[in-house]
C-alpha cells in the first residue's frame, strides 16, 4: 500500500493520479486534513485517511499498514520541520518501509536567500536518513508553474517584468514532477537515492521573454527592475507584503544562480523529454485565447 500526504494539494492530487495508472486504487491511500476537501478522491476509491502533521496520533493511525510513503512537503511556512520531523517518527513507528521526500532542489540548502524555506527542507533530509527508514529524496528544482506568481498574467502588455538578473533555472512542470515521484513509488532500485528534479535545460527570463515574442508574435521584452522597484510596483497593484518579501526573495535566489542546477535524472525516471518550457508557457498563456 502506498500513501500520499497532502493528497488535495496541486502536486499530491497529481502524483495521485499517475498513480492510479500504474497501480490498482485499493493499493493507493492519501492523506488529508479536511475529509470534504478529498471527496473527489474518496469517490474515484482511494482509502482516505484523515491526519495532520501536528496531530502524531491521526498520522500513526493513518500510516498503519502503509508500505511506502510520498511525504509532500508540509504548506505550512512555520517550521515545517518539525511538521516532517513528526510524519517520519509516525510512519517509523507504524512500520513504514519507505519514505520518498518531496525537498528542494537548489544548490545549498544551508545558505540560501530562500532560507526560509530551504532550512526546513536540510532538517528533514538529515533527519530522515539518520532515522533509520528507507528513503529516496525528490529535490525538486522550480515549478514552471510558478511563473506567471512571479511575471503576473499580462506579459503581453508589461513585458516579463521579474529583479532576476541573468540567473538561469532549468524549470520543469509540476505534473512531470509528479509523475516522476509515482514512477519512483511504483518501481524498484529507488532505495536511498537521491535525484535533482528539473529539466537538463536552463532558462533565463531574457530567454523567456524570447518565448513569448515568439508565442505571441510580437516583441516582449525582459525589464530586470531593482528589487525595490519590483516591490512598489507589486504594492501598487494590491499584493500583501508577506507575498512580496517571498517574490523578491526567489528573485535573489535566482539572481545568485542558486537554482542553475539542470539534470538528466527527471528525463530518466520519466523515461521521456520532460515538457518544455515554451510549451508550458503556450498552454499557460495562449491556448484559451
Amino acid at each position: 500500500m502506498i500513501l500520499v500526504t497532502g493528497a488535495t494539494g496541486q502536486y499530491g492530487k497529481a502524483a495521485i493520479n499517475f498513480l492510479m495508472k500504474k497501480i490498482p486504487t485499493d493499493s493507493i491511500a492519501a492523506l488529508a486534513r479536511d475529509e470534504n476537501k478529498a471527496a473527489e478522491l474518496k469517490a474515484s476509491g482511494i482509502d482516505v485517511r484523515i491526519g495532520d502533521y501536528t496531530d502524531y496520533d491521526s498520522m500513526l493511525k493513518a500510516f498503519k499498514g502503509i508500505d511506502k510513503l510520498l511525504l509532500v512537503s508540509s504548506s505550512d511556512m512555520g517550521d515545517r520541520s518539525v511538521h516532517h520531523i513528526n510524519a517520519i517518527n509516525a510512519a517509523k513507528e507504524a512500520g513504514v518501509k519507505h519514505i520518498v521526500y518531496t525537498s528542494a532542489g537548489i544548490k545549498d540548502m544551508n545558505d540560501s536567500a530562500i532560507s526560509f524555506i530551504t532550512t526546513a527542507h536540510a532538517r528533514t533530509v538529515d533527519y530522515l536518513k539518520k532515522s533509520g527508514i528507507t528513503y529516496t529524496f525528490l529535490h525538486n528544482n522550480l515549478y514552471a508553474d510558478v511563473l506567471p506568481n512571479f511575471i503576473g498574467n499580462k506579459v503581453l502588455e508589461t513585458g516579463v517584468y521579474y529583479p532576476a538578473g541573468n540567473g538561469r533555472v532549468p524549470f520543469a512542470t509540476r505534473e512531470d514532477m509528479a509523475e516522476a515521484a509515482a514512477n519512483v513509488l511504483t518501481t524498484e532500485g529507488h532505495e536511498n537515492q537521491e535525484y535533482p528534479i528539473s529539466s537538463d535545460i536552463t532558462y533565463s527570463f531574457d530567454e523567456v521573454a524570447s518565448m513569448f515574442s515568439d508565442l505571441s508574435g510580437t516583441q516582449i521584452q525582459y525589464i530586470d527592475p531593482t528589487k525595490e522597484e519590483y516591490s512598489e510596483q507589486l504594492a501598487k497593484t494590491g499584493v500583501p507584503e508577506m507575498y512580496i518579501g517571498f517574490f523578491t526573495a526567489f528573485a535573489d535566489a535566482i539572481k545568485n544562480n542558486e537554482f542553475n542546477v539542470p539534470s538528466s535524472a527527471l528525463e530518466v525516471l520519466l523515461g521521456r523529454k520532460p515538457t518544455e518550457l515554451k510549451e508550458y508557457l503556450q498552454s499557460a498563456y495562449f491556448t484559451n485565447n
